[in-house]
């Protein structure tokens, strides 16, 4: 299957019905996971699997409608398959499967728990000597309305995990709000930053290349309101 482009993403995800109420948590993510897997991210669907890979995982599980058109445009997946998600048998469903979809690293929605295992994953390949592989997490911004997600993030600026980066979609869902702004918060943790337009693509690479060395990074990605 020939690759397709950020023009068809629109299509694909019309291919998908039956789960309307999440297409705004879908929509939201749309951009940066594009700009992901088409210049950030060192992943191939000839070899998904490959131990040396970038490592991306969908916190926000629950609208995984973006992720799945992505992953298809990119050839991780059969576009007739979209027209099948959330159906009995498909590999599709309503929450990613990392066990059934090529390309997907774990099975997530349940929130607060993307950032912790993308923390334990971080420790786990530079345990084993890789210190290439970076570990890409997206993240909610109403997810850190979870106290783990906390625990997690000061765990990270501690141990230095520089291969870990956090990617908050930031379209104002959180019920309190942030006190002098999400980025701030991680950065009193030790993680560096940088806030930026979700939607614009270039700003999105710009951000992911703005880490400082020996440190953790976040990526806030302001998109509309929710």
């Amino acid at each position: 299957m020939s690759e397709l482009g950020y023009g068809d993403l629109h299509r694909l995800m019309t291919m998908m019905t039956g789960d309307e109420k999440h297409s705004a948590s879908a929509t939201s993510t749309l951009d940066v996971i594009w700009t992901l897997y088409d210049a950030v991210l060192r992943i191939s669907p000839d070899d998904p699997e490959d131990a040396m890979r970038d490592r991306f995982l969908l916190s926000k599980g629950h609208g995984p409608m973006a992720f799945y058109a992505v992953l298809a445009a990119k050839g991780f997946l059969a576009v007739d398959s979209l027209a099948n998600w959330g159906t009995f048998g498909s590999a599709l469903g309503y929450h990613p499967d990392g066990a059934l979809i090529p390309g997907v690293e774990i099975a997530s929605g349940s929130l607060g728990h993307g950032l912790p295992i993308a923390v334990g994953m971080a420790l786990g390949l530079r345990a084993r000597g890789n210190t290439s592989s970076r570990v890409i997490c997206l993240i909610g911004d109403a997810e850190f309305e979870e106290g783990s997600n906390h625990e997690a993030m000061a765990l990270a600026g501690r141990l230095d995990l520089s291969q870990l980066r956090a990617i908050v979609i930031d379209n104002r869902s959180s019920s309190h709000g942030w006190p002098g702004g999400i980025a701030k918060r991680f950065e009193l943790e030790g993680w560096s930053s940088a806030t930026v337009d979700g939607r614009a693509h270039g700003a999105v690479r710009a951000g992911m290349a703005a880490n400082r060395p020996g440190q953790p990074h976040v990526l806030v990605a302001r998109v509309e309101d929710k």
